[in-house]
């Protein structure tokens, strides 16, 4: 997924790249308001694995009952719901096992933020919090994004839909490209209904359809 933000009114320029390479540029610079420095690490998914891996063995878990990959999958399927630990773990009813991946999820977000860290779905939320807890800085961000565009719309997750009707919300100057019968990331959190539900999201939107097929 990638998106687009055109500088203001003056064609001054265009900010470009993935919600990730955004995101990144924007929490560098405004982390600390949300308990992060500039310098914070970005944990790949090695880097999650072998967290993960430390924690089910400090708990005493058996990695049979809660592997790490289910785990894994658990907490970024949270994130791009923008769902935290504490949300997370009153949602779980009585089942034994999601008790424990609520439990790691909740020390999982404690040893990230005590190394300075973010995994890559936490870019994501964690931008959404900072824009949500602070109006100032999405206000700026809104001033300074003034026309955004989203390629392959039908594949983004919630978090990525809040982040965009976040920075859309002052001027709602967004245009979005994508095809409902193409969606192939369902299985990673992405959100169908985001591309679906996007004319009544925008009153007044404009469908153009792209019917000619210029690739082949």
């Amino acid at each position: 997924d990638r998106i687009a933000a055109k500088l203001g009114d003056d064609n001054s320029g265009v900010v470009a790249g993935t919600f990730h390479s955004v995101c990144g540029r924007i929490l560098r610079r405004y982390g600390e308001y949300i308990g992060f420095t500039k310098d914070f690490t970005i944990y790949d998914t090695d880097d999650q694995k072998r967290l993960i891996k430390d924690l089910i063995k400090q708990n005493n878990f058996d990695e049979k009952i809660v592997p790490v990959k289910t785990v894994m999958n658990a907490i970024s399927s949270a994130k791009d719901k923008l769902i935290d630990p504490d949300e997370y773990y009153q949602n779980i009813g009585s089942d034994m096992r999601e008790k424990m991946i609520a439990k790691l999820y909740f020390q999982y977000e404690e040893r990230l933020a005590s190394a300075d860290a973010m995994d890559f779905d936490g870019m994501i939320s964690n931008t959404v919090k900072l824009f949500t807890e602070n109006p100032d800085i999405l206000s700026y961000y809104s001033n300074k994004f003034k026309y955004i565009m989203v390629d392959e719309y039908q594949d983004t997750n919630h978090a990525q839909y809040k982040l965009v009707k976040l920075l859309a919300k002052e001027h709602r100057n967004i245009c979005v490209v994508g095809d409902d019968d193409q969606s192939i990331y369902r299985f990673r959190g992405a959100t169908i209904e985001n591309i679906l539900s996007f004319e009544k999201q925008y009153r007044g939107s404009r469908t153009i359809r792209l019917e000619q097929n210029y690739r082949s």
